[in-house]
């Protein structure tokens, strides 16, 4: 009996599937993401299919045609499943706020979702270590690992922007902050015209997702998926920070989510027990044994398919062969304020000159898709320890790195389980600003880039960034290709307010490092270093070596039919076309003050309460 080659059957994710053969050993056996859940009926086809697979190949004996038939019946069911199968809910995009949806979404059994994520499942170990941050930065697997296009006002250096690709998204791969942001920032969205985002509409809804290990209050909730907790053993590096900042003015400040976030402190972290507290940890792994809900990974969307105008449809890309899904309720773009407004492009939604040129035809004509892009820039200012306290101390030495390595182990604690940066500072750098206008990350570690290999001396890193600049960039598709990245440019420090609000914050910086409580730890700084002193040499210093901070936003602008460069409605419906939202940080009309994942949270579960009550 004659075999023929088997096309790829890893159509659906789920247990029983190899992992793809470019991924690299570690992402193979990774023992993660084993939630026990029995598999879905599309997950047996699968295990079958292979299982027939594996039979044909063996001999020309009766097990063949046994593996023939169970091949025939598992692959052909398998790609006419995927090919024309019809959901209630498709959503694009299984990052932060793409599990938030298919969670919500599938806890009414009647309603399909269907859940799309390009990258692999979430099984890299260092995912799951807080530490392992530093792995995922540069991962070619985990992370889309994309450049800016030359910044015009950063000297001409493509800055490197790292984003998740797995599910999770960038909650997998991030620095694991939880800040929410100012009252104030929320409170400018409701009244740039969008009713219902101000900062006592959405509050309920961060107490909602968070389980919060100081309790409930006012601010905080404890019923929630994503776990919000301290840090438990303090350093004297960051607690000198902390008494710095009481030396300048400014106060201590124990919960940046609170009733003011200005002031010194240690951050929250999205960790639990020592382990990553991701959106696919939190929201998705709980919803995976729901037999309503389909997750897909390795999967690719390319583009949006419309009735007139309507989204009926998402065509998508998976091991090599192309499928389509059709959304008999609503189409959601959850997949960044990079690759959201380049699947509206490639859909023929978007500027018409942009479309036209790569020979896409308009849809709908939204000049506002990819534009209105802001991102936090961050200069991270360096100094050399005098005391060995600090973390480059103790990777130094074989027994430093096994100390690390056991207090982890044993206990969960440690800077394993931290990750990179403890403390933080929100503080009035410019004398005119009446709130909080830059942010502070502190390291007890130094490196030359964020995530790279820490220096041979004892360092400690300040990183300065300011929170709501006015540069405004644009993401715009290169092609009609939609598997090659788009364009993308933030205009960093391209206005004067920029530039004054980022040198002052710098100065601020060394004061601190000046100060009474700080003098016992500072040797000398390493960067800029002590010749830089005007602020020409500042901005200097900025445009060569500051980059992201990794919170790229506002790409699907939130606002009014009035607004010409709105995307999207107030319920985050995507303007002149039926069926279709965008629900991810591109939605933000302006930047918040702040990290940026905690508030992509609160955007999916209102957006999950708001899809719901409209089906009601």
């Amino acid at each position: 009996m004659t075999c023929y080659p088997f096309p790829d059957t890893r159509m659906v994710e789920g247990e029983g599937f190899e992992p793809s053969k470019a991924e690299p050993a570690d992402l193979q056996s990774a023992p993660f993401d084993r939630s026990g859940t029995p598999p879905s009926k599309r997950a047996i086809l699968a295990v079958l299919t292979q299982a027939g697979q594996i039979a044909c190949r063996r001999s020309s004996s009766p097990v063949s045609v046994i593996g023939l038939f169970a091949y025939s019946i598992g692959y052909t069911r398998h790609v006419r499943a995927a090919s024309t199968a019809a959901y209630d809910y498709l959503i694009v995009g299984g990052g932060t706020a793409g599990c938030v949806l298919a969670n919500r979404l599938s806890a009414d059994q009647s309603a399909t979702v269907l859940l799309l994520e390009a990258g692999p499942r979430d099984r890299y170990p260092s995912i799951h270590i807080p530490v392992g941050y530093a792995k995922t930065m540069f991962h070619p697997i985990v992370n889309w690992r994309f450049y800016t296009e030359p910044e015009p006002h950063m000297n001409g250096r493509k800055v490197y922007w790292p984003r998740g690709r797995t599910l999770g998204g960038s909650s997998s791969i991030n620095g694991l902050i939880y800040i929410r942001g100012q009252r104030e920032d929320y409170d400018h969205w409701a009244a740039l015209g969008n009713p219902g985002w101000g900062y006592d509409d959405v509050l309920p809804y961060f107490r909602k997702l968070e389980h919060n290990v100081r309790g409930a209050d006012n601010y905080h909730g404890v019923d929630g998926p994503l776990w919000v907790s301290d840090i438990e053993t303090r350093h004297p590096l960051i607690d000198a920070f902390i008494d710095a900042a009481v030396d300048l003015g400014i106060a201590i400040n124990r919960d940046f989510n609170g009733a003011t976030q200005e002031g010194a402190g240690y951050y929250q972290l999205t960790t639990r027990r020592g382990l990553r507290c991701s959106a696919a940890t939190a929201y998705l792994r709980p919803a995976r044994g729901r037999a309503n809900l389909d997750v897909q990974t390795d999967a690719h969307a390319t583009r949006i398919e419309f009735e007139g105008r309507r989204a009926r449809s998402v065509v998508y890309r998976r091991g090599g062969r192309e499928f389509m899904a059709a959304a008999r309720r609503e189409v959601i773009l959850a997949a960044g304020a990079i690759q959201s407004p380049q699947l509206l492009q490639l859909s023929g939604i978007g500027a018409p000159d942009l479309l036209r040129r790569f020979g896409i035809a308009v849809v709908q004509p939204l000049p506002g898709v990819g534009e209105n892009l802001q991102d936090h820039l961050q200069a991270r200012v360096i100094f050399r320890c005098a005391q060995p306290v600090t973390t480059n101390d103790a990777l130094r030495t074989w027994h430093g790195k096994l100390g690390i390595g056991l207090d982890y182990v044993l206990h969960r604690r440690g800077p394993m389980a931290i990750g990179i940066n403890q403390g933080g500072l929100f503080a009035r750098a410019l004398p005119a600003s009446l709130r909080p206008d830059v942010q502070f990350h502190f390291a007890t570690l130094s490196s030359d880039v964020a995530g790279s290999k820490v220096h041979a001396f004892s360092g400690f890193t300040m990183s300065v960034c300011q929170l709501r600049p006015d540069a405004r960039g644009f993401v715009r598709i290169a092609s009609n290709d939609p598997l090659a990245p788009p364009i993308m440019q933030a205009n960093y420090l391209s206005t004067e307010h920029d530039r004054t609000t980022l040198i002052t914050g710098l100065r601020l910086a060394r004061k601190l490092a000046a100060t009474r409580a700080m003098a016992p730890f500072v040797a000398g700084e390493y960067r800029p270093g002590p010749d830089v002193t005007t602020d020409d040499g500042l901005l200097e210093f900025a445009k060569n070596t500051g980059g992201t901070i990794f919170h790229p936003s506002g790409t699907a602008k939130m606002g009014p039919a009035s607004d010409p460069y709105a995307v999207v409605d107030a319920k985050l419906r995507v303007h002149g076309i039926a069926a279709l939202r965008v629900v991810d940080c591109g939605i933000m009309p302006t930047l918040v003050s702040g990290n940026t994942n905690a508030p992509v949270v609160m955007i999916a579960e209102k957006a999950a309460d708001m899809i719901i009550r409209a089906e009601e």
